[in-house]
Protein backbone atom coordinates (compact mmCIF):
# COMPACT_ATOMS: atom_id res chain seq x y z
CA UNK A 1 0.00 0.00 0.00
CA UNK A 2 3.17 2.67 1.09
CA UNK A 3 4.21 1.95 -2.29
CA UNK A 4 1.40 2.16 -4.27
CA UNK A 5 0.42 5.33 -2.62
CA UNK A 6 3.66 6.97 -3.01
CA UNK A 7 4.18 5.92 -6.91
CA UNK A 8 0.64 7.66 -7.35
CA UNK A 9 2.10 10.80 -5.59
CA UNK A 10 4.95 10.70 -7.49
CA UNK A 11 2.82 10.15 -11.08
CA UNK A 12 0.09 12.92 -10.43
CA UNK A 13 -0.58 13.34 -14.23
CA UNK A 14 -0.63 9.88 -15.38
CA UNK A 15 -2.79 8.52 -12.56
CA UNK A 16 -4.97 11.57 -12.38
CA UNK A 17 -6.32 11.27 -15.88
CA UNK A 18 -6.86 7.17 -15.39
CA UNK A 19 -9.02 8.53 -12.16
CA UNK A 20 -10.67 11.54 -14.87
CA UNK A 21 -11.43 8.14 -17.39
CA UNK A 22 -13.13 6.27 -14.09
CA UNK A 23 -14.72 9.42 -12.95
CA UNK A 24 -16.47 9.75 -16.10
CA UNK A 25 -17.76 5.97 -16.55
CA UNK A 26 -19.07 5.73 -13.06
CA UNK A 27 -21.13 8.56 -13.81
CA UNK A 28 -22.42 8.12 -16.64
CA UNK A 29 -23.29 4.17 -15.61
CA UNK A 30 -24.55 5.40 -12.02
CA UNK A 31 -26.71 8.27 -13.96
CA UNK A 32 -28.28 6.27 -16.58
CA UNK A 33 -29.07 3.11 -14.24
CA UNK A 34 -30.78 6.18 -12.22
CA UNK A 35 -32.62 7.65 -14.95
CA UNK A 36 -33.67 3.98 -16.19
CA UNK A 37 -34.89 3.04 -12.66
CA UNK A 38 -36.68 6.73 -12.08
CA UNK A 39 -38.81 5.91 -15.56
CA UNK A 40 -39.44 2.70 -14.77
CA UNK A 41 -40.78 3.72 -11.58
CA UNK A 42 -43.08 6.48 -12.91
CA UNK A 43 -45.16 3.36 -14.25
CA UNK A 44 -45.72 1.52 -10.62
CA UNK A 45 -45.73 4.67 -8.27
CA UNK A 46 -49.21 4.27 -7.44
CA UNK A 47 -49.06 0.45 -7.87
CA UNK A 48 -46.65 0.57 -5.03
CA UNK A 49 -48.23 2.78 -2.81
CA UNK A 50 -51.16 0.29 -2.15
CA UNK A 51 -48.45 -2.20 -1.14
CA UNK A 52 -51.43 -5.05 -2.40
CA UNK A 53 -49.95 -8.31 -4.19
CA UNK A 54 -52.96 -9.00 -6.34
CA UNK A 55 -55.90 -8.11 -8.51
CA UNK A 56 -59.19 -9.08 -9.94
CA UNK A 57 -59.42 -7.88 -13.94
CA UNK A 58 -62.15 -9.08 -16.57
CA UNK A 59 -60.73 -11.70 -18.06
CA UNK A 60 -60.89 -10.47 -21.71
CA UNK A 61 -59.24 -7.23 -20.86
CA UNK A 62 -55.57 -9.02 -21.48
CA UNK A 63 -54.89 -7.69 -18.32
CA UNK A 64 -55.58 -4.54 -18.86
CA UNK A 65 -56.83 -1.83 -16.42
CA UNK A 66 -58.00 0.32 -18.99
CA UNK A 67 -60.05 -2.18 -20.63
CA UNK A 68 -61.28 -4.33 -17.62
CA UNK A 69 -65.19 -3.69 -16.43
CA UNK A 70 -66.06 -5.41 -13.48
CA UNK A 71 -69.98 -5.91 -12.97
CA UNK A 72 -72.12 -5.28 -10.14
CA UNK A 73 -73.42 -8.90 -10.32
CA UNK A 74 -69.72 -10.24 -10.50
CA UNK A 75 -69.03 -7.81 -7.54
CA UNK A 76 -72.04 -8.94 -5.99
CA UNK A 77 -70.14 -13.05 -5.92
CA UNK A 78 -66.85 -12.15 -4.50
CA UNK A 79 -66.29 -11.88 -1.02
CA UNK A 80 -64.87 -8.76 0.12
CA UNK A 81 -62.78 -7.73 3.16
CA UNK A 82 -61.10 -5.15 4.45
CA UNK A 83 -58.03 -6.59 2.38
CA UNK A 84 -59.84 -5.82 -0.57
CA UNK A 85 -60.71 -2.25 -2.44
CA UNK A 86 -62.36 -1.62 -5.54
CA UNK A 87 -60.46 0.36 -8.02
CA UNK A 88 -62.28 2.61 -11.21
CA UNK A 89 -59.55 3.56 -13.80
CA UNK A 90 -60.19 6.66 -16.80
CA UNK A 91 -57.48 7.83 -19.06
CA UNK A 92 -58.05 11.59 -18.75
CA UNK A 93 -56.92 15.03 -20.10
CA UNK A 94 -57.00 17.87 -16.86
CA UNK A 95 -57.83 21.18 -18.36
CA UNK A 96 -58.06 24.12 -16.32
CA UNK A 97 -58.00 28.26 -16.92
CA UNK A 98 -54.54 29.36 -17.03
CA UNK A 99 -52.94 26.08 -16.82
CA UNK A 100 -51.54 23.79 -19.81
CA UNK A 101 -53.39 20.31 -20.19
CA UNK A 102 -52.05 17.10 -18.27
CA UNK A 103 -52.67 13.91 -19.56
CA UNK A 104 -53.26 11.68 -16.30
CA UNK A 105 -55.20 8.69 -14.98
CA UNK A 106 -58.38 8.83 -12.97
CA UNK A 107 -58.36 6.25 -9.77
CA UNK A 108 -61.84 6.16 -8.39
CA UNK A 109 -61.56 4.52 -4.93
CA UNK A 110 -63.76 3.76 -2.03
CA UNK A 111 -63.49 6.06 1.36
CA UNK A 112 -64.09 2.75 3.20
CA UNK A 113 -61.42 0.68 1.99
CA UNK A 114 -57.76 0.32 2.27
CA UNK A 115 -56.34 2.39 -0.47
CA UNK A 116 -57.96 5.49 0.47
CA UNK A 117 -56.97 4.57 4.08
CA UNK A 118 -53.85 4.58 3.26
CA UNK A 119 -53.15 7.37 1.07
CA UNK A 120 -50.71 9.65 2.46
CA UNK A 121 -50.86 13.44 1.81
CA UNK A 122 -48.56 15.94 0.74
CA UNK A 123 -51.14 19.10 1.24
CA UNK A 124 -54.88 19.52 1.90
CA UNK A 125 -57.38 16.75 2.48
CA UNK A 126 -58.78 13.50 1.19
CA UNK A 127 -61.32 13.74 -1.31
CA UNK A 128 -64.49 12.79 0.81
CA UNK A 129 -67.17 14.15 -1.43
CA UNK A 130 -68.09 14.28 -5.16
CA UNK A 131 -66.21 16.15 -8.09
CA UNK A 132 -63.13 16.05 -5.44
CA UNK A 133 -59.91 14.64 -6.45
CA UNK A 134 -56.06 14.61 -4.90
CA UNK A 135 -53.74 15.44 -7.19
CA UNK A 136 -49.92 14.09 -8.02
CA UNK A 137 -47.51 16.83 -7.31
CA UNK A 138 -46.75 16.68 -10.64
CA UNK A 139 -50.04 18.93 -10.90
CA UNK A 140 -48.10 20.98 -8.47
CA UNK A 141 -45.06 21.74 -10.04
CA UNK A 142 -47.36 22.99 -13.40
CA UNK A 143 -48.58 25.42 -11.23
CA UNK A 144 -52.05 24.03 -9.95
CA UNK A 145 -53.08 24.69 -6.61
CA UNK A 146 -55.26 23.47 -3.91
CA UNK A 147 -59.19 24.95 -4.39
CA UNK A 148 -58.35 24.78 -8.57
CA UNK A 149 -60.71 23.56 -10.67
CA UNK A 150 -60.21 20.69 -13.31
CA UNK A 151 -62.30 19.86 -16.36
CA UNK A 152 -61.45 16.13 -17.12
CA UNK A 153 -62.09 15.08 -20.79
CA UNK A 154 -65.73 16.53 -21.66
CA UNK A 155 -67.29 16.27 -19.15
CA UNK A 156 -69.46 18.94 -17.82
CA UNK A 157 -68.81 18.99 -14.55
CA UNK A 158 -65.75 20.09 -12.71
CA UNK A 159 -63.45 18.34 -9.98
CA UNK A 160 -61.91 20.57 -7.44
CA UNK A 161 -58.29 19.74 -6.08
CA UNK A 162 -58.49 18.95 -2.55
CA UNK A 163 -55.25 17.58 -2.15
CA UNK A 164 -51.96 16.80 -3.30
CA UNK A 165 -49.96 13.43 -2.92
CA UNK A 166 -46.30 12.22 -3.49
CA UNK A 167 -45.24 9.63 -5.87
CA UNK A 168 -49.04 8.96 -7.29
CA UNK A 169 -48.19 8.17 -11.67
CA UNK A 170 -49.48 5.13 -13.32
CA UNK A 171 -47.68 4.24 -16.61
CA UNK A 172 -46.00 7.65 -16.29
CA UNK A 173 -49.04 9.15 -16.14
CA UNK A 174 -49.88 11.80 -13.05
CA UNK A 175 -52.95 10.35 -10.82
CA UNK A 176 -56.23 11.81 -9.48
CA UNK A 177 -57.69 10.16 -6.99
CA UNK A 178 -61.47 10.90 -6.26
CA UNK A 179 -64.27 8.50 -5.60
CA UNK A 180 -66.18 5.65 -7.44
CA UNK A 181 -68.85 8.23 -8.90
CA UNK A 182 -66.72 10.28 -10.30
CA UNK A 183 -64.95 7.19 -12.96
CA UNK A 184 -68.86 6.20 -13.09
CA UNK A 185 -69.52 9.41 -14.67
CA UNK A 186 -65.87 9.49 -17.18
CA UNK A 187 -66.72 5.73 -17.98
CA UNK A 188 -70.28 6.45 -18.84
CA UNK A 189 -70.26 3.11 -16.68
CA UNK A 190 -74.26 3.42 -15.65
CA UNK A 191 -75.56 1.67 -13.13
CA UNK A 192 -74.22 -1.50 -14.85
CA UNK A 193 -70.35 -1.78 -13.64
CA UNK A 194 -69.32 -1.78 -10.08
CA UNK A 195 -65.41 -1.19 -11.35
CA UNK A 196 -62.57 -1.79 -13.25
CA UNK A 197 -60.75 -3.58 -11.07
CA UNK A 198 -60.22 -5.62 -7.31
CA UNK A 199 -56.85 -4.72 -5.82
CA UNK A 200 -56.17 -7.01 -3.25
CA UNK A 201 -53.23 -7.75 -0.10
CA UNK A 202 -54.16 -11.14 -0.37
CA UNK A 203 -52.13 -13.14 -2.87
CA UNK A 204 -55.16 -14.30 -4.20
CA UNK A 205 -58.48 -13.49 -4.70
CA UNK A 206 -61.38 -16.09 -4.53
CA UNK A 207 -63.89 -14.96 -7.75
CA UNK A 208 -65.65 -18.36 -8.12
CA UNK A 209 -67.84 -18.21 -11.27
CA UNK A 210 -67.37 -15.21 -13.12
CA UNK A 211 -65.66 -13.83 -15.77
CA UNK A 212 -62.98 -12.59 -13.61
CA UNK A 213 -59.51 -13.64 -12.90
CA UNK A 214 -57.15 -12.76 -10.54
CA UNK A 215 -53.58 -12.00 -11.06
CA UNK A 216 -50.56 -11.47 -9.30
CA UNK A 217 -49.32 -8.06 -8.75
CA UNK A 218 -46.17 -8.85 -10.69
CA UNK A 219 -48.18 -9.97 -13.89
CA UNK A 220 -50.37 -7.12 -14.09
CA UNK A 221 -46.98 -5.05 -13.70
CA UNK A 222 -45.53 -6.43 -16.04
CA UNK A 223 -48.51 -6.18 -18.92
CA UNK A 224 -48.76 -2.48 -18.04
CA UNK A 225 -48.39 -1.01 -21.87
CA UNK A 226 -44.64 -0.16 -22.97
CA UNK A 227 -43.30 -1.25 -19.12
CA UNK A 228 -41.46 -4.73 -19.97
CA UNK A 229 -40.23 -3.32 -23.00
CA UNK A 230 -38.89 -0.40 -21.68
CA UNK A 231 -36.85 -1.86 -18.54
CA UNK A 232 -35.62 -4.78 -21.43
CA UNK A 233 -33.94 -1.78 -23.27
CA UNK A 234 -32.51 -0.02 -20.85
CA UNK A 235 -31.32 -3.13 -19.13
CA UNK A 236 -29.84 -4.09 -22.04
CA UNK A 237 -28.31 -0.81 -22.62
CA UNK A 238 -26.78 -0.43 -19.18
CA UNK A 239 -25.28 -4.06 -19.29
CA UNK A 240 -23.35 -3.28 -23.40
CA UNK A 241 -22.15 -0.39 -21.51
CA UNK A 242 -20.81 -1.82 -18.09
CA UNK A 243 -19.11 -4.72 -20.21
CA UNK A 244 -17.21 -2.11 -22.30
CA UNK A 245 -16.32 0.12 -19.60
CA UNK A 246 -15.33 -3.06 -17.49
CA UNK A 247 -13.05 -4.07 -20.40
CA UNK A 248 -12.03 -0.33 -21.25
CA UNK A 249 -10.62 -0.18 -17.74
CA UNK A 250 -9.21 -3.60 -17.93
CA UNK A 251 -7.13 -2.80 -20.52
CA UNK A 252 -6.04 0.66 -19.13
CA UNK A 253 -4.83 -0.93 -16.42
CA UNK A 254 -3.27 -3.56 -17.68
CA UNK A 255 -1.11 -1.43 -20.12
CA UNK A 256 -0.05 0.55 -16.82
CA UNK A 257 1.46 -1.87 -15.59
CA UNK A 258 3.49 -3.86 -18.19
CA UNK A 259 4.63 0.16 -18.62
CA UNK A 260 6.00 -0.22 -14.94
CA UNK A 261 8.10 -3.53 -15.60
CA UNK A 262 11.04 -1.31 -16.07
CA UNK A 263 10.50 -0.24 -12.28
CA UNK A 264 9.68 -3.38 -11.04
CA UNK A 265 12.81 -4.66 -12.29
CA UNK A 266 15.04 -2.35 -10.26
CA UNK A 267 12.87 -2.92 -7.13
CA UNK A 268 13.44 -7.08 -7.83
CA UNK A 269 17.28 -5.64 -8.23
CA UNK A 270 17.25 -4.06 -4.87
CA UNK A 271 14.90 -7.37 -3.11
CA UNK A 272 11.93 -6.09 -2.95
CA UNK A 273 10.54 -9.93 -3.48
CA UNK A 274 7.99 -9.86 -5.96
CA UNK A 275 5.00 -10.88 -3.35
CA UNK A 276 5.01 -7.34 -2.54
CA UNK A 277 5.40 -5.97 -6.11
CA UNK A 278 1.68 -7.72 -7.24
CA UNK A 279 -0.12 -6.37 -3.90
CA UNK A 280 1.15 -2.98 -4.66
CA UNK A 281 -0.22 -3.50 -7.89
CA UNK A 282 -3.57 -4.71 -7.11
CA UNK A 283 -3.81 -1.87 -4.10
CA UNK A 284 -3.02 0.67 -6.93
CA UNK A 285 -5.50 0.00 -8.69
CA UNK A 286 -8.14 -0.47 -6.12
CA UNK A 287 -7.04 3.00 -5.15
CA UNK A 288 -7.41 4.76 -8.08
CA UNK A 289 -11.09 2.79 -9.03
CA UNK A 290 -12.43 3.55 -5.10
CA UNK A 291 -11.12 7.16 -5.70
CA UNK A 292 -12.55 7.83 -9.37
CA UNK A 293 -16.13 6.08 -7.75
CA UNK A 294 -16.23 8.37 -4.60
CA UNK A 295 -16.22 11.28 -7.59
CA UNK A 296 -18.67 10.00 -10.02
CA UNK A 297 -20.77 9.13 -6.80
CA UNK A 298 -20.57 12.66 -6.07
CA UNK A 299 -20.96 14.07 -9.21
CA UNK A 300 -24.30 12.22 -9.57
CA UNK A 301 -25.96 13.29 -6.64
CA UNK A 302 -25.23 16.95 -7.27
CA UNK A 303 -26.99 15.66 -10.84
CA UNK A 304 -29.89 14.69 -8.82
CA UNK A 305 -29.95 17.96 -7.20
CA UNK A 306 -29.70 20.17 -9.67
CA UNK A 307 -31.94 18.34 -12.56
CA UNK A 308 -35.25 19.82 -12.80
CA UNK A 309 -38.38 17.69 -11.12
CA UNK A 310 -39.92 16.98 -13.84
CA UNK A 311 -36.75 14.13 -14.93
CA UNK A 312 -37.28 11.41 -12.92
CA UNK A 313 -34.43 9.99 -11.51
CA UNK A 314 -34.34 7.15 -8.62
CA UNK A 315 -31.20 5.71 -6.45
CA UNK A 316 -31.66 2.27 -5.71
CA UNK A 317 -28.21 1.62 -3.35
CA UNK A 318 -28.03 -2.14 -3.71
CA UNK A 319 -28.06 -1.94 -7.85
CA UNK A 320 -25.50 0.50 -7.85
CA UNK A 321 -23.39 -0.76 -5.03
CA UNK A 322 -23.02 -3.56 -7.54
CA UNK A 323 -22.16 -1.79 -9.96
CA UNK A 324 -19.46 -0.33 -7.94
CA UNK A 325 -18.48 -3.66 -6.92
CA UNK A 326 -18.22 -4.80 -10.72
CA UNK A 327 -15.84 -1.68 -11.41
CA UNK A 328 -13.41 -2.79 -8.29
CA UNK A 329 -13.31 -6.51 -9.31
CA UNK A 330 -12.77 -5.26 -13.10
CA UNK A 331 -9.91 -3.38 -11.71
CA UNK A 332 -8.41 -6.33 -9.76
CA UNK A 333 -8.64 -8.59 -12.73
CA UNK A 334 -6.99 -5.42 -14.85
CA UNK A 335 -4.12 -5.79 -12.51
CA UNK A 336 -4.14 -9.34 -12.18
CA UNK A 337 -3.79 -10.10 -15.69
CA UNK A 338 0.23 -9.36 -15.78
CA UNK A 339 0.67 -10.75 -12.05
CA UNK A 340 2.53 -13.99 -14.46
CA UNK A 341 4.91 -11.13 -16.05
CA UNK A 342 5.42 -9.27 -12.67
CA UNK A 343 6.88 -12.95 -11.52
CA UNK A 344 8.78 -13.72 -13.93
CA UNK A 345 10.80 -10.41 -14.30
CA UNK A 346 14.69 -10.30 -14.67
CA UNK A 347 15.96 -7.20 -13.48
CA UNK A 348 19.16 -8.19 -15.79
CA UNK A 349 16.92 -8.30 -19.02
CA UNK A 350 15.23 -5.51 -18.50
CA UNK A 351 17.12 -3.45 -17.33
CA UNK A 352 19.51 -4.26 -20.12
CA UNK A 353 22.56 -5.42 -17.99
Amino acid sequence: MYLALKEIKHEKLRYGLIIAMIVLISYLIFVLTSLALGLANENTEAIDSWDANSVVLNKDSNISLGQSFISNDEADKIDMTNKDAYLGQASVVAKASGHEQISSSYLGINKSQFIFKGLKLSSGHKATKNFEVVADEQFKNDGYKLGDKVKLNSYVHKFTIVGFTKGAKLNVAPVLYGNMNGWTELKNAGNTFKASAIVSKKNKVNVGDTNLKSYTMKTFINKLPGYSAQNQTFTFMIAFLMIISLIVIAVFLYILTIQKLPNYAVLRAQGIPAKVLVQTTISQSVILVISGLIIGTILTVATALLIPTSVPMNFNFPILSLVAVGLVLTSVLGAIIPVRTILKVDPVTVIGG
